[in-house]
């Protein structure tokens, strides 16, 4: 009988995602083979301090997460600089950490390094790869330096604000804007402005999740395209799907999106023109090689009224909630929930072989030989 393999499965987070990543949670739990997996939970609570296995199935189970994290952080000494990890001693053997921490500390490149340090294999991207992806504005440079198209935009920050009040705004994208947290998720913070009122309100309020603003150009009623990634060095794309929000609603929200999204239409596999479809495959591809994305991506495309795509951006550690389209799109395209679970396991396991061949050569330094100084 083959090894059962000790899976550490990471969920919440000190994000504005935490909920949403213990949906995620719950159904990747229940897709992972148990015949082949041991799975242990681990949940970071909402100030970042990681629960063991025992509180965070509490939690799992439907206990009130306020009253068990009041219970653990009375057994624990908070003020030990390890204390927000030390929950992983519980587990003697970890053969793969599955994070499935949206935003901060999992979609960041935190959690990545992490695993580095304890030499584990893990689910998705690496550090660089995570961080990069997950703030818009070096995603937008990297994507323009490769030629892949996106839409203009500028980026505000509480030092510049002053040098971009909405006059400016307006002549350099446009009198239709989406005003965005670098680094949120799941359009937390993000608000459609036309005019300098909503500007400035909107401002104010994505400073409270991020110091750097991009405001970018909008596009009037485009289609919402996404496309599911999975693979190493040779990825594959999904079929593409798509999001139809109700007629009154601005834009895909977090409200839509979570909180009731019985309006919401999600058309898969989307029909769409043949040049179309293989236009944002081709393009969703080379950005996940360019950013250096391994495992698993969603990237989002806006698609006008003349059918010209523009990628939104890519999420390294996509939803995987009842509504969340990354698995739907790879079930229409022919592999089922378990077996796309099986899959990211399997290139953790190898992307981690691979990174393990890397040969670091150390020298030994003898006396330590420094030339002449000169002072002028």
């Amino acid at each position: 009988m083959t090894k059962k393999l000790n899976i550490a499965l990471l969920f919440g987070g000190n994000s504005s995602e935490h909920d949403v990543s213990k949906r995620s949670a719950h159904n990747i739990y229940d897709a992972l083979d148990k015949e082949k997996y041991d799975v242990s939970l681990f949940m970071f609570t909402k100030d970042g301090v990681l629960l063991g296995n025992s509180a965070s199935q509490r939690i799992f189970n439907g206990d009130d997460e306020d009253q068990v994290v009041k219970e653990e952080y009375q057994k624990m000494d908070l003020s030990q600089p390890l204390a927000p990890i030390m929950a992983l001693n519980e587990m003697k053997s970890i053969d793969l950490f599955f994070p499935v921490i949206h935003g901060n500390l999992g979609e960041d490149g935190t959690v990545q390094g992490l695993f580095k340090l304890l030499k584990k294999p893990y689910v998705g991207s690496n550090i660089a790869a995570s961080a990069m992806a997950f703030d818009k504005d070096l995603t937008k440079k990297i994507l323009t330096e490769a030629g892949i198209r996106n839409t203009p935009y500028v980026v505000v920050t509480p030092e510049n604000r002053a040098e971009y009040p909405w006059d400016k705004v307006e002549e350099q994208i446009g009198d239709l804007a989406f005003v965005k947290p670098a680094k949120q998720g799941s359009s937390v913070g993000i608000h459609k402005v036309t005019n300098a009122e909503e500007y400035e309100k909107a401002l104010d309020d994505a400073f409270k999740y991020d110091y750097k603003i991009l405001v970018e150009q909008g596009i009037d009623h485009p289609q919402e395209v996404e496309i599911s990634i999975l693979g190493n060095e040779h990825p594959v794309a999904s079929k593409l799907g798509a999001v139809r929000v109700p007629e009154g609603d601005s834009f895909y929200n977090y409200e839509n999106k979570f909180v009731d999204a019985s309006g919401v239409v999600f058309e898969l596999p989307v029909k769409l023109p043949e040049y179309l479809t293989e236009e944002i495959t081709s393009m969703a591809l080379k950005a996940y090689k360019v950013l250096g994305m391994k495992g698993m991506a969603r990237i989002d495309f806006l698609v006008d009224s003349n059918n010209v795509p523009y990628l939104g951006e890519p999420n390294t550690l996509p939803g995987f909630t009842n509504i969340s389209l990354y698995p739907q799109m790879w079930e229409v395209s022919g592999i089922g929930y378990s077996d796309l679970i099986d899959r990211l396991i399997q290139l953790g396991l190898e992307e981690f072989d691979r990174n393990s061949k890397i040969k670091y050569d150390f020298q030994k330094l003898g006396d330590e030989k420094v030339g002449t100084k000169k002072y002028n």
